[in-house]
């Protein structure tokens, strides 16, 4: 099933443009990077850099914090200067952040290559969505996103199992891993990237050359867009407790080594790479409230399971509900976000996006661990109520966005 599927995903690829597919790589890529580093990251934190439990959040923080400090200036630059260099700069940054991340010692190193980190990814995620936005149709994006998060998943799913194998020699190993694919990115952008940024968009324009944060910061000014990412927050937030607190949970009850913790997340990301896209494609016609619904219920009970027990079964089985609800959710927001942004201003719109998911990245591993160092089941009570508001609420703002959208002439 899962050659299947993958062998489908594949020759889908094959009628994307070439601009988008590039964007795809780069996703592929820097879903690897993220997905040799981060399961281990609690650990590293934990053993080799002797940080407490309570402040393993805080350097995740930080990671999200370059990112947040870095968008409300920077967040738009691609509508001005062009997709290809802002990529190019922003891949070569982050990977020699990783690269500088092997060779720090001590919270304070490692905390200031974390937010250099975090400033030079600030716009990369953004950006690469932006080149596919630029280059698909608006009615095709919700696959077209899908069909990134498949890509991404891939790299995640490679990324911890390779990972599994660098943690044998040392658990800073997988930093430099992660530099290799971010490197590699750069490789790609300037060897094989057009630009895609159309001449004479509204960026170019004398009347639009505001700076600072109202003009690259859209939520300020769009009420729908900041209505509509407050609830992602949450729900995202929600869902970093898993990400954040699951390694640290599977290793105190010494259910899971760091391998095996490897091995669970590449588990959940293998599950996005075989039915990201059926999925998508099965739920076409549904709206986007039902879908939001729906996986606010499924995040919800991954919740409980990890309430009633920290067994290998109880693992897999949250697991396995945290990536249907991914799946469920995630396509949704960047193929609404694109739909409000014109031409001129579709990077600072997914820059919004991108900030939201800092603040995420930022709140959501510090107050997990937190809650986590006060009892080890506060995380999952915390989150069954939280995912369920916060899906209920996003819902609703959609729906009223779309009303909004028929009423306009």
């Amino acid at each position: 099933m899962f050659t299947q599927r993958f062998t489908g995903n594949l020759s889908f690829l094959s009628v994307v443009k070439r601009p988008a597919s590039i964007a795809l790589l780069l996703f592929l890529l820097v879903g690897f990077a993220d997905g040799a580093m981060l399961p281990f990251f609690a650990l590293w934190a934990q053993g080799e850099a002797s940080i407490p439990v309570a402040w393993i959040g805080v350097l995740f923080g930080c990671y999200a914090g370059g990112e947040i400090l870095a968008t409300p200036f920077i967040g738009g630059i691609a509508d001005r200067i062009g997709r290809r260099p802002v990529l190019l700069c922003s891949t070569l940054g982050v990977g020699l952040g990783f690269a500088m991340l092997y060779f720090s010692h001590g919270v304070f190193q490692a905390a200031c290559v974390l937010l250099f980190i975090g400033v030079s990814e600030s716009v990369l995620h953004p950006t690469i969505a932006t080149v596919i936005a630029d280059t698909i149709p608006g009615e095709k994006t919700r696959s077209y996103f899908s069909l990134a998060r498949v890509m991404s998943n891939i790299g995640r799913a490679a990324g911890p199992a390779i990972g599994a194998v660098l943690v044998l020699h040392s658990l800073g190993t997988v930093f430099l891993g992660s530099a290799v694919a971010l490197f590699a990115c750069a490789c790609l952008v300037a060897l094989a990237l057009p630009e895609t940024r159309r001449a004479g968009s509204l960026a170019d324009d004398d009347d639009n050359d505001e700076e600072g944060l109202a003009s690259l910061l859209p939520a300020f000014r769009d009420r729908r867009l900041a209505g509509l990412l407050a609830w992602v927050v949450l729900l995202e937030m929600s869902s970093s407790w898993i990400e954040a607190v699951l390694p640290l949970y599977a290793h105190g009850a010494h259910t899971l080594t760091p391998s095996g913790v490897g091995s669970l997340f590449t588990y959940g990301a293998l599950l996005v790479v075989v039915f990201q896209f059926p999925l998508t494609r099965m739920t076409r016609n549904a709206s986007e409230s039902t879908l939001i619904v729906a996986s606010g219920v499924v995040l919800t009970m991954a919740f409980v399971a990890l309430m009633l027990s920290s067994g290998l079964t109880t693992l897999i089985v949250a697991m396995t509900g945290f990536a249907f609800a991914d799946m469920l959710f995630g396509p949704l927001v960047p193929a609404a976000v694109n739909a409000m942004a014109q031409d001129g201003n579709r990077a600072t719109y997914m820059a919004a996006v991108s900030v939201a998911n800092d603040i995420k990245d930022t709140v959501g591993p510090a107050t997990g661990t937190a809650l986590f160092a006060a009892g080890v089941h506060v995380p999952w009570v915390g989150g069954m109520v939280i995912a369920a508001l916060a899906a209920w609420g996003l819902a609703s703002s959609m729906r009223r966005s779309r009303g909004q959208d028929r009423r306009i002439p």
